[in-house]
Parts: structure tokens; sequence; C-alpha cells
């Protein structure tokens, strides 16, 4: 009696397609350099730091007459809240970062009745804002620095 070739040779198909696939990725990872490469990327090489080559200046300002006495709130480089108070005007704070984005937020309250306030971003005006009224309030806003 004969026996059906079938069930023999398709675990062998398997066993060479499994090698020929193993053998073409190692091939492949050679063509392609990434042998000796580490997780982080650099290759053991050292030279591909990512360097930070534009940091952001953001100024943040609060105006108005000289005698008036207050609070700030705003955003510090890790967006994080922060409070300041003055006893006089102008006040100012710079704040510098090397992150690709920033969020510039100020807020002013202050006991005169009037009071502004401005965010300049590595020297360019970004926001400028001013308030009129009983213990004046103003707030600055630059959504992407």
């Amino acid at each position: 009696m004969v026996r059906p070739l079938m069930p023999d040779w398709i675990p062998l198909v398997r066993v060479v397609a499994v090698g020929l696939s193993g053998f073409t990725i190692y091939w492949m990872h050679g063509v392609f350099g990434s042998q000796g490469a580490n997780a982080d990327g650099a290759g053991g090489r050292g030279d591909d730091q990512i360097v930070p080559v534009n940091p952001k200046r953001v100024l943040y300002e609060v105006f108005g007459p000289v005698e008036t006495v207050g609070s700030i709130s705003y955003l510090d480089e890790n967006a994080r809240p922060q409070r300041a108070d003055f006893t006089a005007l102008p006040w100012s704070f710079q704040v510098t970062t090397t992150l690709p984005w920033m969020f510039a937020n100020l807020a002013a309250q202050g006991t005169s009745d009037t009071i502004g306030c401005r965010s300049t971003v590595n020297g360019e005006l970004r926001e400028n804002e001013s308030a009129i009224g009983h213990d004046a309030q103003v707030f600055c806003l630059v959504k992407a620095a």
C-alpha cells in the first residue's frame, strides 16, 4: 500500500520557511546598520545625543500705577502654577526653557483701578492686555510659546 506523501513534507516546508525567514531578518539587520544599537538609539557612539538648540525665554510683565499692591499667578517652565505678591509696579519675571513648547499664562490683580500685563517670547511681544475697574484684574495667555 502506498502512503500519502502529504503529511510528511508539510513539517519540512515549515522548518525551511522559518529558517529562511530568520536568516533574511538577520541579513537585513546587517544591511541597514542596526547591529550594536542599544535601546536609546545611540548605537554606542555617543554622538547621537539630542542637544537643545532653541531655548525659549518668556518674559512676564505686569504694569500699572506705582503704588499698586496685589498678586500674580503664572505658569513656570514646567507648566506648574506659581504665585507672587507685589507691593509696587512694574513687576517682571523671566522663564527660560529648552522644551519645544511652553504654555505661558499670567493673571494679575491689584488695588488700583488700572492694571496691565505683557508676555514676550524671545523678544517678540505675544500678548498685551490691560483692564480698568475697581481692583482691576488682567489675564495674558500665550498658547504656544
